[in-house]
């Protein structure tokens, strides 16, 4: 399993990028390989998002960044907001155990 991290920085309208970025995410989301999705808004800066995004595969991921229905997709968050993905691999995790209900 992959991560994709992108940090997104809002110059334009936030409600047209949020809008435009879902469409992104319900595209990307019916691409094979695609696990799941979260987006973060800072508390610090509400101009700045980030987005992470779950592939089984950097080769899947690749492959639905290639295609062009992403590509006429994207093109719309160019002039809302600067991206700066990445992609990366879980080196440690450390989660809680799970709480017993009585």
């Amino acid at each position: 399993m992959i991560t994709v991290i992108n940090r997104l920085t809002v110059h334009g309208d936030v409600p047209t990028f949020e809008q435009v970025l879902k469409g992104i995410t319900a595209h990307m989301s019916g691409q094979p390989g695609f696990i799941g999705h979260r987006l973060y808004r800072s508390l610090r800066n509400p101009q700045v998002f980030i987005e992470t995004a779950q592939w089984t595969d950097a080769a899947s991921h690749r492959a639905a960044m290639q295609a062009e229905a992403f590509q006429e997709k994207v093109k719309d968050l160019g002039g809302l907001a600067t991206p700066e993905p990445d992609l990366f691999e879980i080196l440690e995790e450390d989660a809680p155990a799970p709480t017993e209900r009585a």
